[in-house]
C-alpha cells in the first residue's frame, strides 16, 4: 500500500455494520476502503468465541434483508444462531457479493483528524496513512472491554481471559473455573462450561433475571413458512419498535386478572426469547414498577422451581426490577442443580484479590482456579469512540465533545465532526442490530448521495451537523427514556456498569418504527439538520 492512500470514503469496521456499508458504497461508486484490526470478517463475532456465544435475536431475523434470495436459501437449522454460524453467514454475505477486494485486514484504526484547511479526514493507521473525505464507522456496540482491576492479577498462575478476547483452542475439560460476571455473555457461558468442567464457580455480583431461549432444531416446514412470510416479517420489524419480530403490546399488566396474568406469562415463559418476554404481550413492565413487579415474581417463582437447593435458589433471587437487557438462556438456573457448580455472593463476600493459585473472596475464603474469566461486559456504545484519536474542527477531540455524554443526531452524526458517519452510534434505536444497521446505513447512502449531488464543478462537498439538531435530538431521546426503569435503574446501556462513567441516554427509546419516520422526514426535507458547503478547488496535501 502506498504511503498515503486516496479515497473518497473510508469504513472502519468489518460486522455488519461495516459489510453493510461496504457494499451499499460500491453502490453508489465511490472510491473507498473498509479496514477493520481484526483478520477477518465478523466484527464483533470475530471475537467473540467464547462457549455458548450465541445471538438472542431468532435466525430468521438476524441477518441482512436486502437480499430475497439469500435469505430464503441460506441455510441454518435452529431457532438461534451460535457464533460459528454467524460468522460463517457474514463471510458468505461478503463472497457471495464479491466485496473482500474492498476489506484490508489486521488494520487498526490509530487516529482520524478533520483538516480544517483542506476539509477532509487524515487518518493513521498500523498499515499506513488514508486521506478520505468520508469516514465511516461501524465499530460495533460492544468492542471495548469493560476489564476489572483486581489486585493481584499478574500473579495468577493459570490464564485469565476476557470473553471478548478468548482462546477457541482452549481445552477446559475437567478444569477448574472461575466466571465473574452473570449478564448475557455470563449466563452463556456458564450454561456451556457446566457440563464439562471439573468445578465452575459463578462469582455473582447482582442476581440475573433470565428466561429461556427456547431454542431448537426448526422443521423444513416451519423454514418453509418463514420463506413464504418474509414479505410481512421484515416490513412488520421495521415497523415495529424493536424489530424483534412481533409488534409490542400497549396492553397493561394489572388490566388483565391474576389468573390470566399468569397464564400469559407461562406463554411467554415456553415460547421462550427476552425481548418477547418483556414486550410482547403487555406494554408497561418496563415503565411502571407495580407491573415490573409482577413480571419479577414470576420469575422468581420460575427459580425457586428450577434450583432445587434453597440456599443457591435464595442466592439466585433478584430484588432490583427487571430492567437490564432482557437475558436469555439454554438452561442457566438449572445448572445450579449440578455439585460441581458452585455460587459465590459479591456482595456479602467481595473480591478481595487473586493469588497464584486463585480467587480470595471477603470471606477468607481462597478458590482455587485454573482459568478465570472475565464476563465483565464492554465500556459499550461509545467507549468504542472515547478509546480512539478523533478530532473534529479545531482540533476538538471527541472526548471534549461529548464530554462524558455522548449525543449525536439520529445515532449516525455528531456536530462538529463533518462528514463524520457512525453506524450503531450513540443515541441510536434501542433494537435488533441488522435491521436498525439496514436504516442506518440507508440513510447515511442518501446523506452522502445529497452531499455529492451538490458537488461544484470542482471542490470537495462537506456536510456538517448543526448543534442545534443535536440537542434536540438529545433532548428527544431524554424524553423517551426519562420514564424507562432501564435508565432509572442503571446498565451497561446508560454506562452505570463502568467505573468512573457519567450515566446518560446512550439509546432512542422512541422505537426503530418511529426513527424511520423520522429519519425519512429529514430525507424528504433535504436534510435540514446539516449545513452543506464546497471546500475550494485544490487537492488535498498530503
Amino acid at each position: 500500500m502506498a504511503e498515503h492512500e486516496v479515497l473518497d470514503a473510508l469504513v472502519v469496521g468489518a460486522g455488519f455494520s461495516g459489510i453493510l456499508a461496504t457494499y451499499r458504497l460500491r453502490e453508489l461508486g465511490l472510491h473507498f476502503r473498509t479496514i477493520d484490526k481484526a483478520g477477518d470478517i465478523g466484527g464483533t463475532w470475530f471475537w467473540n468465541t467464547y462457549p455458548g456465544a450465541q445471538s438472542d435475536t431468532e435466525s430468521h431475523l438476524y441477518r441482512f434483508a436486502f437480499d430475497e434470495e439469500d435469505l430464503k436459501e441460506y441455510p441454518w437449522s435452529h431457532r438461534y444462531l451460535r457464533q460459528p454460524e454467524i460468522q460463517a453467514y457474514l463471510k458468505h454475505v461478503v463472497e457471495r457479493h464479491e466485496l473482500k477486494p474492498y476489506f484490508q485486514f489486521d488494520t487498526e484504526l490509530l487516529s482520524a483528524i478533520w483538516s480544517d484547511t483542506d476539509r477532509i479526514w487524515r487518518i493513521e493507521t498500523t498499515r499506513g496513512r488514508f486521506v478520505a473525505r468520508y469516514l465511516i464507522t461501524g465499530l460495533g456496540l460492544l468492542t471495548a472491554q469493560n476489564l476489572p482491576t483486581i489486585p493481584g492479577a499478574d500473579r495468577f498462575k493459570g490464564i485469565i481471559k476476557h470473553t471478548a478476547s478468548w482462546d477457541p483452542s482452549l481445552d477446559l475439560r475437567g478444569k477448574r473455573v472461575g466466571v465473574i460476571g452473570n449478564g448475557s455473555t455470563g449466563t452463556q457461558l456458564l450454561t456451556s462450561l457446566a457440563p464439562i468442567v471439573s468445578e465452575l464457580v459463578s462469582f455473582q455480583r447482582n442476581p440475573q433475571y433470565s428466561v429461556p431461549a427456547g431454542n431448537k432444531p426448526v422443521t423444513p416446514a416451519e423454514r418453509q413458512a418463514i420463506n413464504d412470510d418474509y414479505p410481512r416479517i421484515w416490513p412488520k420489524a421495521f415497523q415495529s419498535s424493536t424489530a424483534f419480530g412481533f409488534m409490542e403490546s400497549s396492553r397493561p399488566v394489572m388490566s388483565v386478572e391474576p389468573d390470566e396474568r399468569e397464564r400469559i406469562f407461562e406463554d411467554l415463559w415456553e415460547k421462550g426469547n427476552g425481548f418477547r418476554f418483556l414486550f410482547s404481550e403487555f406494554g408497561d413492565i418496563a415503565i411502571d414498577p407495580e407491573a415490573n413487579e409482577e413480571c419479577c415474581k414470576f420469575i422468581r417463582k420460575k427459580i425457586r422451581q428450577i434450583v432445587k437447593d434453597p440456599v443457591k435458589a435464595a442466592m439466585l433471587q433478584p430484588t432490583d426490577p427487571y430492567a437490564k437487557r432482557p437475558v436469555c438462556d439454554n438452561g442457566y438456573y438449572e445448572i445450579f442443580n449440578q455439585d460441581n457448580v458452585k455460587l459465590v455472593d459479591l456482595k456479602k463476600a467481595p473480591l478481595t484479590e487473586i493469588t497464584e493459585t486463585g480467587i480470595v473472596t471477603g470471606d477468607g475464603r481462597l478458590h482455587e482456579l485454573d482459568l478465570i474469566c472475565y464476563a465483565t461486559g464492554f465500556d459499550a456504545i461509545d467507549g468504542s469512540y472515547t478509546r480512539l484519536d478523533i478530532r473534529g474542527v479545531g482540533g476538538q477531540t471527541i472526548q471534549e465533545h461529548w464530554d462524558g455524554k455522548a449525543s449525536s443526531y439520529l445515532g449516525v452524526a455528531t456536530a462538529g465532526f463533518p462528514n463524520l458517519f457512525m453506524i450503531f452510534g450513540p443515541q441510536s434505536p434501542f433494537s435488533n442490530n441488522p435491521p436498525l444497521i439496514e436504516s442506518e446505513v440507508d440513510f447515511i447512502c442518501k446523506a452522502i448521495m445529497h452531499n455529492e449531488s451538490r458537488r461544484p464543478t470542482a471542490g470537495l462537498p462537506v456536510m456538517s451537523l448543526r448543534a442545534e439538531s443535536e440537542r434536540g435530538w438529545e433532548e428527544l431521546c431524554y424524553e423517551t427514556a426519562k420514564d424507562s426503569l432501564f435508565t432509572i435503574h442503571g446498565s451497561w446501556i446508560t454506562g452505570n456498569n463502568v467505573a468512573g462513567k457519567k450515566s446518560g441516554t446512550r439509546f432512542f427509546f422512541g422505537g426503530l418504527g418511529t426513527w424511520r419516520r423520522l429519519a425519512q422526514e429529514e430525507v424528504d426535507a433535504g436534510f435540514p439538520s446539516f449545513v452543506s458547503s464546497s471546500a475550494a478547488a485544490s487537492a488535498p496535501r498530503l
